[in-house]
């Protein structure tokens, strides 16, 4: 455990900060358990790392005479550090070792205990000739008591400690703790050497009422009154509702002080706040402060949890039950017609039906979401294709570096309709009545969506193709829809046009050619195979046609009637360069082919699955082949259709290229010719290629049967979004949300140039993407990336605070301006931050200001335009012309004496001899450090 972790490193309950040298080093602890006459204590060494030169290495082993420890009780550069154990605070350390008792054991209050214990440790020094000083906690934990003792040649020192509730009178000032502390010591020489001092005074500025704080609330009557607009909801809230800072700490210290320089006495103070030499500042955080991202991103969170169904949610009612009626009949007259061994349910009256009666029977005051609102919503949000342009607010730069995050978050592009339904999604469940507008909005957006279908009318907002795999799961539903709608679209357009409807599929494979090898012709084709292959639904044929044209035809017959020219060619798209038939001089034209099936991830796996189960058997892999190759057949019948009279050669000519060998030969009389052949693979027994050859029929691709069937595959998705419960839509989009949100912190980090945001950013979205891409996602690492999301607004609304309140950015501070951010991030950045100039800085006059103005609302007293300097308060503080001092009386004070005198005896060695005090309200703390020589006393 670091160091700067312990609890027990607060002194008035906040942290403080140092330049000292040794703060640069990093503490390392070592704890263990033992055990001593039955009862369980734990041990830990504290060890501050630092780099040692060798010289100073020479220096220490050459000057061996006191220990280490003991210098550091002298040492100027470690007083008042920053996140490190009460006790280096209190004695200057870099190394020590703690006893206290163990977990779940009573506190060590007998002071014949405490003896023995301390008397055990000062035997087990000697003998061992350790030099690191050892602590023993007693009295209650909270008290943070510790006594102890560091050997050396021939030297000691004991440390003790003093911890009382109240003050006592004769040591709330300097002059009495310099007495206290001479009479401890009880130096001998005459006169005393000087003690030195460094005071550190503490001020706690708790009063912000009059510093505005920059946070805009979000406009709720607007919100909920229904005037919902583009930027309402494409956009989230970002900020603070309250200020995340609740006071201000100044620290004034003067750190080289001698005896008889300053005076501070029961009287008067010459500690004037004003003219301490250092000033430093550190700011205490608000207790977890609402923020606007983090509560939506939170309470859309929560929605995963819920189990309840759309319908419980909103409840059902006889237009629901009249429905399923109606479906039930569907669903019988489709098995007449469709002997399909697994029927798709078919949605359309039950969805026509149920939208007619929940219209119809549910008044507007149950609706979760009232029309004015939710027309609103679907208009700008989804469909209103002139309003698209509304959302495009972010630069093209931040377009470009989405493109990554979307694929990295698996969520959907920016601006998508995914991702602007999530940011609606989250809108409504915060603003508009949860988890039932959520389910009232998705089930309008379902019954919008099988509109579409059935109108024939695209979905705006969504990238044009196949489904993109590395997009959510619903973006690759909504996008196979918009496949389905326009396959359909293309249908009915060919049978009114009355012309060939498709167009040539480009896949890899050669310059020329068609596909590189068997597995990329096969890698596309989930649909159907050869002949008898299919025992499923329809046949789908795209266009009517005379029974005649849809006669078996024998291949012999084909090629005798292509020499006749009996057979008229169909689906060709355009010549295939100069290239001719084999068997003729007829051009080889390259058809008209349907284009692959899409396909979503869980279609994928589904797959996989089933070819999974077929083994590794030889009838398997068959099997597995032919089911694989119902698009190389496809492409076979309309190459056939294409190019009467063809071969199989002419269609690898070009379909695969690679696989039709040419070489030159020189006939009888010494020409030179080209004679090609099929290739090695093509000839061996049993070739996929070969046995679809002869069963392909030449039928052109508007007679085939569908590879992709958008009638059921639309069905299906129609389907898959209305089952969806508000908790399945809710994981669905939560990366969209997700990703909306990290855009939006980056968004708001740009305009503050926070370096720690910007690093906690990174280190989040790489979480983020961890996470999300995994298939089950770990909800409670999710719920701890929001919490980190959430800490980052508050570091954003707490740079925005400060530079309010420290005025950067108006015109009235001109050059300040640099010297003013300079300090507003180390605020942020540090614990602790130095006011350069102390009081007479920018940010010192500020803070001042501050202070006057406090106190002035504390008390009352009347404002004037200049504060005085004439007058003093009892305490010593200068006040302003109404007598009021400018800076309350400090919460805390510590005061740190030390010098270097002969104990017990003249002739003694002179050892350091330390004292540090903490007076606060109800806390008063002496821990002193004096050494003696054992060896002349």
């Amino acid at each position: 455990m670091a160091a700067d972790s312990d609890p027990e490193s607060e002194v008035f309950e906040i942290t403080d900060f140092t330049t000292g040298e040794f703060t640069s080093g990093t503490w390392e602890e070592k704890s263990q358990d033992i055990n001593f006459a039955d009862f369980k204590f734990s041990i830990s060494h504290h060890h501050l790392k630092q780099e040692i030169t060798e010289s100073e290495g020479k220096e220490e082993s050459e000057e061996d005479s006191i220990p280490l420890a003991m210098k550091d009780l002298l040492c100027m550069s470690n007083d008042f550090p920053s996140r490190a154990h009460c006790l280096v605070r209190w004695y200057g350390l870099r190394e020590f070792v703690v006893i206290s008792p163990g977990a779940n054991c009573e506190a060590i209050i007998s002071e014949s205990k405490c003896n023995l214990l301390l008397s055990s440790i000062s035997i087990s020094l000697a003998n061992t000739g350790c030099q690191v000083p050892v602590f023993v906690q007693i009295q209650q934990k909270w008290r943070r008591m510790y006594v102890g003792e560091c050997q050396g040649p021939g030297v000691r020192t004991d440390f003790e400690m003093v911890h009382l509730r109240k003050v006592p009178s004769q040591y709330r000032h300097l002059s009495g703790l310099l007495d206290i502390f001479k009479s401890k010591i009880g130096c001998p020489l005459t006169p005393q050497p000087p003690v030195e001092i460094a005071i550190r005074f503490t001020y706690v500025l708790q009063d912000w009422q009059q510093y505005s704080w920059p946070q805009q609330p979000p406009d709720f009557d607007a919100l909920l009154g229904g005037e919902v607009g583009g930027v309402e909801f494409g956009k989230l809230p970002f900020g603070a509702c309250e200020d995340p800072i609740s006071e201000l700490h100044l620290a004034t210290t003067w750190p080289h002080l001698t005896e008889g320089i300053v005076v501070d006495n029961d009287v008067y103070s010459d500690l004037d706040p004003l003219q301490a030499p250092q000033w430093s500042v550190r700011v205490r955080k608000a207790d977890n402060p609402q923020c606007l991202l983090g509560d939506f991103l939170t309470e859309f969170f929560k929605l995963c949890c819920r189990k309840e169904s759309t319908e419980e949610i909103l409840g059902r009612n006889s237009g629901e039950e009249e429905g399923k009626e109606s479906s039930d009949i569907s669903h019988a007259l489709s098995k007449l017609t469709e002997p399909s061994t697994v029927p798709i349910p078919k949605l359309s009256n039950m969805v026509h039906s149920a939208r007619k009666h929940i219209r119809r029977h549910r008044r507007a005051e149950e609706a979760p979401l009232g029309n004015e609102v939710l027309n609103s919503i679907l208009q700008v949000g989804y469909m209103d294709m002139c309003l698209l342009k509304v959302f495009m607010s972010f630069s093209s730069d931040q377009k470009s570096e989405d493109h990554n995050l979307y694929n990295q978050l698996k969520s959907a592009p920016f601006d998508s309709l995914t991702y602007r339904l999530a940011l609606c999604l989250c809108m409504v469940n915060f603003y508009h009545g949860g988890v039932r507008a959520v389910a009232h909005l998705w089930q309008e957006l379902v019954l919008e969506m099988r509109y579409r279908w059935e109108n024939n009318c695209l979905v705006y907002g969504l990238p044009s193709g196949p489904p993109d795999l590395r997009c959510c799961l619903l973006h690759q539903k909504l996008q196979m829809l918009n496949c389905c709608i326009e396959r359909k679209r293309a249908r009915d357009h060919g049978r009114k046009g009355g012309t060939d409807s498709g167009k040539e599929r480009k896949v890899s494979g050669g310059e020329n050619g068609r596909q590189g090898s068997e597995a990329a012709g096969m890698e596309h084709s989930q649909g159907r195979s050869w002949d008898s292959w299919s025992d499923s639904e329809d046949e789908f044929f795209e266009c009517l046609s005379d029974a005649e044209e849809l006669k078996e035809a024998d291949p012999d017959a084909e090629k005798g009637a292509a020499k006749e020219g009996r057979v008229k060619p169909e689906g060709r798209l355009h010549p295939h360069g100069k290239m001719t038939l084999l068997n003729s001089q007829e051009p080889l034209y390259i058809p008209v082919t349907q284009e692959p099936a899409p396909m979503t991830e869980d279609l994928l796996e589904e797959q996989s699955e089933v070819l999974a189960k077929l083994g590794t058997s030889a009838e398997g892999a068959h099997l597995r082949a032919r089911m694989q190759s119902a698009c190389l057949l496809s492409d076979m019948e309309s190459f056939k259709a294409a190019n009467p009279g063809c071969s199989l050669e002419d269609f690898v000519r070009w379909y695969s290229p690679r696989d039709y060998v040419e070489e030159e030969v020189v006939d009888e009389h010494g020409e030179k010719s080209l004679r090609g052949e099929l290739s090695a693979r093509m000839k061996i027994p049993g070739n996929m290629w070969v046995e679809a050859w002869e069963t392909a029929k030449a039928t052109p691709a508007r007679r085939q049967r569908r590879l992709f069937d958008d009638t059921k595959e639309a069905e299906k998705v129609l389907h898959y979004l209305a089952v969806q419960k508000p908790a399945d839509l809710t994981r669905h989009l939560l990366p969209c949300v997700l990703h909306a949100a990290i855009l939006k912190v980056k968004e708001e980090e740009a305009a503050e140039d926070i370096p720690s945001v910007r690093k906690a950013i990174q280190q989040l979205t790489g979480s983020a993407s961890k996470l999300l891409r995994h298939p089950s996602p770990d909800y409670k690492k999710l719920e701890d990336v929001i919490n980190q999301m959430v800490e980052v607004e508050t570091v954003i609304a707490r740079a925005r605070s400060l530079k309010a309140k420290f005025g950067i950015g108006t015109d009235d501070r001109g050059e300040d301006d640099v010297e003013l951010e300079r300090f507003v991030s180390l605020l942020l950045e540090e614990p602790e931050a130095v006011v350069v100039g102390a009081s007479r800085g920018p940010a010192g006059s500020i803070i001042h200001q501050m202070f006057v103005n406090a106190q002035r609302a504390a008390l009352l007293a009347p404002g004037e335009d200049e504060p005085g300097r004439g007058g003093r308060a009892e305490n010593g503080l200068k006040t302003i012309g109404s007598g009021v001092p400018d800076f309350p009386a400090p919460a805390g004070r510590e005061i740190l004496l030390r010098t270097c005198v002969p104990r017990p005896a003249p002739y003694s060695k002179a050892l350091p001899q330390r004292i540090f005090c903490v007076l606060m309200k109800d806390d008063f703390r002496l821990a002193g450090a004096f050494s003696s020589d054992m060896s002349f006393f």
